[in-house]
């Protein structure tokens, strides 16, 4: 035994290999991760949103009014998917996070241009979100200048000068500071309840095989959902705790307005929360052991943060990374939690997010009890 032996250290070598074979989930962690890892921000992740869907309010059409929309298309940042008939239904628009942008073009647009009296164009945005209007709104500056160099020519070339022909009005919604925290405070939420709701039940099950007491489980006269029933609820009682404690220090620490109801921000943690005890099950019923179980709450949590808008603007998302995201359970909750908490949003704007999570949640909860063992085999 005394002294380095190859023949040892190969044995070593090669018992490590047989073992990484044997285990082809961790193999397939080791390999999968870095290659999603890779992938999302190679390709997914964008700092610089463009396209972003624009509202745009024309009370009286004109060549102007129609070259300062084309001049919103050519640069990139805006695109015109709307013409709303109404400033309350622009206004709708925006609290509901259907569009990004309202701009609003007033009657008296072209006569008081042709006067040189400068028009007022407002331009309203949704700036919960700061990273995703801020290059956007800067664009505005030269668009100012160069919107109407088409129109006006001949007798109204004196128009163009030093100064823009129209007067850009921005006005940042709901978050007129773009104060940063206000759109993270509100998204941890969201990604901490994520994290532990998954990762919590996705050992439940596996540590009762590991420990031994799946016998004594499954010698119960017991139904496969009245066990994962069992096992959900201790869990959603800890999940109001958590955002309690979050939503208090977000008011009392960083100031985070509370615009909306909070009884329906709560109402709509509940369905967040059983859908990602739902997945946590999920796991647990497919791993074999505790260590699977959190590889899969990893791989799981990993495109959740990425692609869900927590971190990176959702709209900068290439479009087949924003069709995965819309699957992910955690980009409507963070919808829903900085509507209600910033845009003050209601029943209404809030609906169409709950769907999608009481979709997740029925699919995620059949497969699980699909995949519940009523054996150890």
């Amino acid at each position: 035994m005394n002294g380095f032996s190859w023949s040892r250290f190969i044995a070593m070598v090669r018992k490590e290999f047989i073992q990484m074979r044997r285990d082809r989930l961790t193999f397939a962690m080791m390999v999968g991760i870095p290659l999603m890892q890779l992938m999302l921000f190679g390709f997914a992740i964008n700092f610089d949103p463009k396209g972003l869907p624009t509202a745009v309010l024309v009370s009286q059409p004109s060549p102007f009014s129609r070259s300062l929309v084309a001049a919103l298309g050519n640069s990139g940042y805006f695109d015109v998917v709307n013409q709303p008939a109404n400033e309350a239904a622009a206004r709708r628009m925006l609290d509901s996070g259907e569009v990004q942008f309202v701009i609003s073009i007033p009657n008296d647009f072209s006569r008081r241009l042709v006067r040189g009296e400068r028009p007022q164009i407002l331009v309203e945005a949704d700036a919960s979100d700061p990273a995703a209007t801020g290059n956007a709104l800067g664009a505005l500056a030269t668009l100012g200048q160069n919107a109407m160099n088409a129109e006006l020519s001949g007798a109204l070339a004196r128009l163009k000068g030093a100064a823009p022909p129209l007067d850009l009005i921005v006005h940042r919604n709901y978050n007129p500071e773009g104060i940063t925290q206000y759109n993270i405070v509100p998204g941890l939420m969201g990604v901490i309840l994520t994290m532990t709701m998954i990762m919590m039940t996705g050992l439940a099950i596996t540590r009762e095989r590991e420990r031994g007491t799946m016998e004594n489980l499954l010698a119960m006269p017991v139904r496969p959902l009245e066990v994962m029933l069992g096992k959900i609820i201790p869990y959603i009682v800890v999940a109001y705790i958590q955002v309690s404690l979050i939503l208090a220090a977000a008011h009392l620490i960083f100031h985070v307005p509370l615009g909306g109801s909070l009884l329906l921000l709560l109402a709509c943690v509940l369905l967040f929360v059983f859908a990602n005890l739902a997945v946590g099950i999920t796991f647990s019923t497919l791993a074999k052991n505790q260590m699977q179980a959190m590889q899969m709450t990893f791989f799981f949590f990993l495109p959740s943060i990425l692609l869900s808008g927590f971190m990176f603007p959702f709209r900068g998302m290439p479009n087949w990374a924003q069709h995965i995201g819309e699957v992910l359970p955690l980009t409507h909750f963070l919808r829903i939690v900085r509507g209600v908490l910033l845009k003050g949003n209601g029943v209404a704007e809030t609906l169409p997010h709950l769907w999608p999570l009481l979709a997740f949640l029925l699919g995620a909860m059949t497969l699980a009890l699909l995949r519940y063992r009523r054996t150890l085999d």
